[in-house]
């Protein structure tokens, strides 16, 4: 007996998940800009809150002790230097693309990468007073 197919990937309901976020690109169409600002934010954005857990339960687990004075700079050793927690954050964002986002990303996965990584490092480093409370 032969497995039967995947089933079809809900790309409406994924992208009726997203929320709106204003963007002013002058990138064209089919570019890593435009999936930048039509996808990575978006996406980001919704994945938020998730992505603050996961860091912090990431901190908890190492048991590390982020220091008001040294937050920052311990947050982006742990998200430029650990690449299992880097590889989490890439699976919980390219997790909510469409199939012909997917398809885009596995074209051009290292410089999205590269960019998911930096837009999520500073989501966090912009709120890494939420971050140490949710590690308490």
């Amino acid at each position: 007996m032969l497995p039967s197919p995947p089933s079809a990937r809900p790309n409406d309901a994924l992208l009726a998940l997203r929320p709106l976020v204003p963007t002013e690109t002058t990138d064209a169409d089919g570019t890593v800009g435009a999936f930048l600002h039509a996808t990575l934010r978006p996406v980001l954005k919704l994945q938020n809150d998730l992505l603050l857990a996961v860091v912090a339960d990431f901190v908890r687990d190492h048991h590390i002790a982020l220091r008001p004075t040294d937050q920052h700079h311990q947050l982006t050793e742990l998200l430029t230097r650990n690449t299992k927690l880097r590889y989490t954050v890439v699976g919980l964002t390219s997790g909510q693309f469409t199939t012909e986002e997917y398809a885009f990303y596995r074209q051009h996965r290292s410089e999205l990468n590269r960019r998911l990584l930096e837009m999520a490092l500073r989501r966090v480093l912009d709120q890494a007073d939420s971050v140490v409370v949710l590690a308490g």
